[in-house]
């Protein structure tokens, strides 16, 4: 039974590690996101080219309860309640997700 695990684990980390066959997504180059945890109902969200970028929110149970497209870098957050988030922002093709705690 413990090398069907292993073998199982093993397999899911190939296939997730492979998941890139066009070469055009990754992290986003200089991606920041401050202040984390927010605490004024807005974070800033900086990259290098700092283009326009689409901007997921979804909260501890994998529910949408945000999408918006920001130009610059300040992302509105005030009708979010406290709690933990996840973050997922697309510039380019390349993609960061990243955990957000809204106090």
């Amino acid at each position: 039974m413990k090398q069907l695990y292993l073998i199982v684990t093993f397999l899911f980390l190939s296939f997730s590690y492979g998941q890139d066959s066009k070469g055009n997504s990754g992290d986003i180059d200089g991606f920041k996101l401050y202040p984390n945890p927010a605490t004024d109902g807005r974070v800033y969200i900086s990259t290098t080219l700092n283009a326009p970028k689409k901007v997921l929110i979804f909260d501890i149970f994998g529910s949408l309860v945000l999408q918006t497209t920001i130009i610059g870098k300040e992302l509105n957050l005030e009708n979010l309640d406290s709690g933990v988030y996840m973050l997922r922002v697309t510039e380019h093709n390349k993609v960061v997700a990243r955990k957000l705690v809204i106090k």
